[in-house]
């Protein structure tokens, strides 16, 4: 699909708060070079009006151009729903190439609908795998990647993995990690949010993943654990909208009360300045692995396994699973100075964003006779006034 008024046209699809990191920076790369014509489509997969419009406004995101507003259910119903209503917005806009970004139900939806109609997909964070089927992620990740014609990664086991898995290496480049981009620009804003704000020693706790917060015994063998180091730091927990409704419907507020101190979801901004100054941060979540590895902060994720290995193999992240002995000891370990410390991963820079838009002007943008531009876009104009 070509257009004789643009010489490329860029379709972003989101539909979590951990695609809004990653397509940020992209956009203002894409958006500093001439000729780009960009469309945002929010699919509204995850949509709370007061935590998504601050995201989009810290962040520097422009609202949506199209929202589709489709809101939760099951995985199959999400996902078939995200197809249903993005397929005809792809007919009418003629995207000459979508973006999709992470793992989420959006993302691989998408994907979908764009290898049935033949428009071309660029995968942000390709490659990335758990290697554990159970996870709807990876799911999510592995069908993504099939069908995406661009695969842009951000550490290089991805590119080990899609070798793996039959990719031609034409499709795959190693661009490094997107969302470093937008904590690098927002750090220092983040850092001065926080200033004096914060106690002078604390850990910053975050639970959803159903195999943490969905199994009574295993909720409270966390929070029990955790309680017993409440008197050498706080613990402060934002609480994700699942796990509330869990600690309320299995009575486990009373095992906080006075030893963790549960906060409401934050922005990501006051996230950030959270992060940055903690003495540990305990997770179940994979981007928060990325960004206590590039901020140097000591990270014990409660997982088996992770997609990021690069943030244990280089970085300050250690995987304790549901070993609650083993999280005890490595919290002990931090808490006497002898926490993981790690190097920032090859190409988490600040600059991949600008590596993502080299890529896809060099494979997408055409002027409407079919000549090439340079990959930095800086001979667009010259080329449109060449072919007129």
């Amino acid at each position: 699909m070509r257009h004789s008024s643009q010489l490329t046209h860029i379709l972003h699809v989101v539909g979590a708060r951990p695609n809004f990191m990653k397509v940020a920076p992209v956009l203002r790369a894409l958006g500093s070079r001439p000729g780009v014509k960009q469309i945002l489509v929010h699919t509204g997969q995850h949509y709370d009006a007061n935590m998504s419009d601050v995201f989009f406004r810290q962040l520097g995101i422009p609202a949506p151009d199209v929202n589709l507003a489709v809101g939760a259910g099951s995985h199959a119903w999400q996902t078939a729903e995200i197809m249903t209503c993005f397929e005809p917005v792809v007919r009418q806009r003629e995207p000459d190439v979508v973006v999709v970004y992470g793992d989420v139900n959006s993302t691989v939806a998408a994907a979908l609908v764009c290898a049935k109609l033949n428009v071309p997909v660029a995968h942000v964070e390709a490659g990335l795998r758990s290697f554990d089927r159970t996870m709807p992620e990876e799911i999510n990740r592995l069908v993504t990647d099939q069908l995406s014609d661009l695969l842009l990664t951000p550490s290089l086991d991805g590119n080990r993995n899609l070798a793996r898995e039959g990719i031609s290496p034409e499709k795959v480049v190693f661009v490094g990690n997107v969302m470093i981009d937008t904590l690098v620009r927002l750090l220092p804003l983040a850092v001065r949010t926080a200033r004096g704000k914060l106690p002078q020693r604390y850990s910053v706790l975050t639970l959803h993943r159903p195999s943490n917060v969905d199994d009574p015994e295993m909720l409270r063998s966390i929070l029990q654990t955790l309680s017993e180091f409440a008197g050498e730091m706080d613990i402060l927990f934002p609480v994700h909208p699942r796990t509330r409704q869990r600690l309320d419907e299995f009575g486990m507020n009373r095992i906080c009360q006075g030893r963790l101190r549960l906060m409401d979801p934050l922005p990501y901004l006051e996230f950030l300045g959270l992060q940055q100054g903690a003495t540990c941060v305990i997770t179940d979540s994979g981007g928060i692995q990325e960004e206590t590895t590039f901020l140097g902060v000591p990270c014990l994720t409660m997982r088996e396994n992770t997609e990021r290995p690069v943030t244990v193999t280089c970085g300050t992240n250690t995987l304790v699973g549901r070993n609650m002995d083993m999280l005890a000891t490595e919290i002990a370990r931090i808490l006497a100075g002898r926490g993981k410390i790690g190097v920032k991963p090859e190409l988490w820079d600040g600059r991949a964003s600008a590596r993502i838009a080299d890529c896809l002007l060099e494979r997408y943008a055409r002027v409407s006779v079919g000549l090439p531009i340079t990959a930095n876009g800086q001979h667009l104009l010259a080329a449109v006034e060449t072919a007129q």
